[in-house]
């Protein structure tokens, strides 16, 4: 295996979720619902803050293994309900990752979600970082469910 060069390092996800895009785009932008899934039912968010604008931040807290990590962001692109791209760093960390989210509605009515990570990590952080993110996409999945049955 080749080893990626510092403008190809990341990783992608496409995961397509059974609910139309402006849910999807809630999930992503409501500090309520992004508590939920970012981190996990097992790993709680709090004191989220989200100011969803071009240059606007993010900020939380992370509880894992009786550790607080606290997390902040700052938005870069905001295209209101297909595109997201956010720098974001955990802990001490002075250097951000680049998170780049899209949203696609599908005729079906479910949206088709690409997110791709880049920045300064190693493969093998991405790898890890990569784990990490589907789980958050799988908590997503659940809250959706929760979401849409609300909104039908």
């Amino acid at each position: 295996m080749t080893p990626l060069t510092d403008t190809e390092r990341g990783y992608t996800i496409t995961h397509t979720f059974d609910a139309p895009r402006e849910l999807v785009w809630q999930a992503w932008t409501r500090p309520e619902h992004f508590a939920v899934w970012f981190g996990t039912a097992e790993v709680p968010m709090l004191d989220v803050e989200l100011d969803v604008r071009p240059g606007g931040e993010w900020t939380g807290r992370m509880l894992y293994e009786g550790d607080e990590i606290p997390w902040r962001g700052i938005y870069r692109e905001v295209v209101e309900p297909e595109r997201l791209v956010v720098d974001m760093a955990d802990g001490g960390s002075q250097e951000y990752e680049t998170l780049t989210m899209t949203l696609t509605p599908l005729d079906d009515g479910r949206t088709e979600m690409v997110l791709r990570q880049t920045g300064h990590m190693t493969d093998e952080q991405y790898e890890d970082a990569k784990i990490g993110t589907l789980a958050f996409v799988e908590a997503m999945d659940d809250l959706l469910i929760t979401l849409k049955e609300r909104h039908d």
